[in-house]
């Protein structure tokens, strides 16, 4: 097998299905990427019975977490974007929720958010009271939409917006933010690597997956099949923790999650899909933001001119 990396290799494998010059057989690209493009019939369809089961036998299907199989892709890692804070700016008095995040005057110091109505929106919601199930249900509602820009309205004076995710853990080393939301795995990386005085607070996470998916017209799309069945079994997925703090994609897989590739470093409780870390946990609705994407972005555009 020939690995490549690629920034974004929907944009390719696009190109190649349409050219009917298709070089790769597997790629790895995220939630939204692999619905619309299996709608669009550019990638093969793939089989859950093809899948291994878990170690007591459950089904790929019954073990996976929700959303982590699509008609056309199989989910490997969950990455979440979390709350992050210097742990030195708040001793004694820790954030514990996303409250607490938007509390500015018991939690002092500057917030970063990434620029965008995305995860905002949500996080906002949360926050406010209403409970993660109900979030995409009431920002379907004008009433919803404003309730979670009255709440950004809060802490909009206070924010540092960031654009790329390389930014929130630099600002938050650089004493420009107390806490922002970032993706943990470069939190994860800023702490474990560099060392860093950072905590990932959980409490409203908002969760997301990168999938395998075969493109259509794949040159070895058996071989392929084969590929994604094994690379996404129980194991292999709790070993693939050992280099960066994204969730497998599995339940049963939580059991088998290691050490870190230091040796030392326990990587379960890094995990956005630990159970404990899942109390108040929001899984991106890909759905709900291909239908309202551009209206919501096109108004958080607006409010942030205000």
């Amino acid at each position: 097998m020939v690995s490549v990396d690629a920034d974004d290799p929907a944009t390719p494998l696009k190109a190649q299905v349409e050219a009917g010059n298709v070089t790769m057989d597997v790629a790895d690209i995220e939630t939204s990427q692999a619905i619309r493009m299996c709608d669009e019939g550019l990638l093969e369809p793939i089989d859950p019975a093809l899948l291994p089961a878990a170690p007591d036998g459950t089904l790929a299907v019954d073990d996976f977490l929700p959303g982590a199989l699509t008609d056309c892709a199989v989910a490997s890692i969950l990455w979440t974007t979390a709350v992050a804070y210097d742990t030195t700016k708040f001793e004694g008095n820790a954030p514990t929720s996303i409250a607490n995040f938007f509390d500015v005057a018991n939690f002092p110091g500057k917030r970063g958010l990434r620029k965008g109505a995305k995860i905002n929106l949500e996080m906002a919601l949360m926050a406010d009271g209403v409970p993660a199930a109900d979030v995409y249900a009431t920002l379907a509602t004008p009433e919803g939409v404003a309730q979670a820009f009255a709440k950004l309205d809060t802490i909009k004076g206070d924010v540092v917006w960031w654009e790329a995710g390389a930014q929130p853990p630099q600002l938050l080393a650089d004493g420009e933010v107390t806490m922002t939301t970032a993706y943990n795995g470069r939190i994860f990386n800023a702490i474990a690597n560099e060392n860093k005085p950072f905590q990932i607070m959980w409490d409203g996470q908002v969760l997301d997956y990168d999938l395998f998916v075969v493109p259509k017209g794949a040159p070895n799309k058996d071989a392929a099949m084969q590929f994604i069945a094994f690379a996404t079994d129980t194991q292999r997925l709790a070993d693939q923790a050992t280099w960066i703090s994204y969730g497998p994609a599995r339940k049963s897989s939580a059991a088998f999650v290691g050490l870190f590739k230091d040796g030392k470093t326990d990587m379960k409780p890094h995990m956005p899909s630990s159970p404990e870390n899942m109390t108040n946990a929001l899984f991106n609705d890909v759905v709900f933001w291909a239908d309202h994407d551009i209206q919501l972005n096109e108004q958080f555009n607006a409010w942030l001119l205000k």
